[in-house]
């Protein structure tokens, strides 16, 4: 196969002289640079200079391979650069996945603080559901993730960022709504509004319930939080979302009111794939988002 360094001395030859002129530009004694050009026209399998004069003459294979050759350094030194660019953060691409309620929250200032450092970086957002943020993850379709902890992570590495308690959700105009707080109990004496039942804040909450000795009316499912928050401000009922929610459902005129006493939380964190390494754009944010929640 050839080199970059038998290419270059191919084309330093064609453009001399002579070989000592060539040999002194590319920094190698004349027998160095006759035995690169040899085994190189072995390689190929011809002759690419004629050895007739001491005057350096290229073969018509030669003057034929010279824009080969040409193209061939070209090639080289432009992927050579575009991947010390691509080491050096000075372009690339990243696909982050997130959880909508984090995504419309948390992750714009985290984005803003790297695109600071790394301007030219392109950075496409998936932000879709839990479970397929982990699948996102998981399958290598997203190199981060930002999600709740989940009861399966398996192939996944998680790093906490934060504890986030649940909150009770209603309309504005419901009698819990002026309290500073309510209880569990409060919130089981009226129609529920829930998630599918595929969803794990669905089987989260049905869990905590049950494990407290109370259940819940649910009269109306969502397969979004948007819609849930749609639901719960026509009066379909109260629900209970993740606190991260709080600002989108406020921004709905729905009530968010805090709960009392032994509440659910649950972590939202970093994820990466376990058994992949991430490219150097993907290790900087994680490194970056690491190392603000230590700091914190």
């Amino acid at each position: 196969m050839l080199t970059y360094k038998q290419v270059k001395a191919f084309l330093t030859l064609a453009q001399s002289a002579t070989f000592a002129e060539a040999a002194e530009k590319i920094h190698l004694s004349q027998p160095a640079l006759s035995s690169s050009i040899k085994k190189m026209e072995e390689m190929l399998g011809g002759q690419l200079f004629s050895r007739s004069t001491r005057k350096v003459i290229l073969s018509q294979e030669g003057k034929e391979f010279v824009p080969i050759a040409k193209r061939l350094i070209h090639d080289w030194d432009t992927a050579t650069h575009d991947m010390q660019e691509l080491f050096a953060m000075q372009r690339g691409k990243l696909t982050v996945a997130a959880m909508p309620s984090y995504a419309n929250s948390q992750l714009p200032p985290i984005l803003r603080q790297f695109k600071q450092h790394w301007p030219e970086i392109n950075i496409t957002i998936k932000d879709v559901l839990m479970e397929e943020v982990i699948s996102l993850v998981r399958e290598g379709r997203a190199e981060i993730g930002f999600s709740f902890e989940s009861d399966h992570m398996e192939g996944l590495e998680f790093h906490p960022l934060l504890d986030n308690r649940f909150i009770a959700v209603m309309p504005a105009t419901h009698s819990l709504a002026a309290h500073k707080e309510v209880s569990w109990h409060q919130i089981s004496e009226y129609q529920f509004v829930a998630m599918n039942r595929d969803s794990s804040v669905r089987q989260w909450i049905e869990s905590f319930v049950e494990n407290h000795g109370l259940s819940l009316t649910i009269v109306t499912e969502a397969n979004q939080l948007s819609t849930l928050g749609e639901l719960v401000k026509h009066g379909f009922g109260i629900s209970v979302v993740p606190g991260i929610c709080e600002p989108q459902f406020a921004q709905n005129d729905v009530a968010c009111v805090p709960i009392t006493g032994v509440n659910l939380s649950k972590r939202i964190g970093i994820l990466k794939a376990s058994r992949k390494s991430l490219s150097v754009t993907a290790q900087a944010l994680l490194e970056q988002v690491v190392a603000d929640m230590t700091t914190e």
